[in-house]
């Protein structure tokens, strides 16, 4: 079983930070894409933020210009600098390890809630 600790989350007023952290098995990090996604109550999971193996990245629209994921492979975890936060992004966040055959783990969730 693949175990991914989030930490990170909290409390935070519009317009402020919050950096998400992301530990993964160091065994199969370096070869696996990382990724964060959120989910609200009543909708779907959504993609946040992804980083291949190499350090290629994608977002989503919502968050493009404000969130930034990168990695840091001798320490085995993937980050989420969340900045010019809003209220709308008050979800639940999710941690995602994807192993190169394409098998997914997710970790446990940190609550992130962006008051206005």
């Amino acid at each position: 079983q693949v175990q991914l600790v989030e930490s990170g989350g909290g409390l935070v007023q519009a317009g402020g930070s919050l950096r998400l952290s992301c530990v993964a098995p160091g065994y199969i990090f370096s070869s696996s894409a990382m990724g964060w996604y959120r989910q609200a109550p009543g909708i779907h999971r959504q993609l946040v933020a992804s980083i291949t193996s190499g350090g290629s990245t994608n977002y989503g629209d919502s968050v493009k210009g404000r969130f930034t994921i990168s990695r840091d492979n001798a320490k085995n975890t993937v980050y989420l600098q969340m900045n010019s936060l809003k209220p709308e992004d008050t979800s639940v966040y999710y941690c995602e390890l994807r192993l190169p055959y394409g098998v997914g783990y997710w970790g446990q969730g940190t609550q992130v809630t962006v008051s206005s």
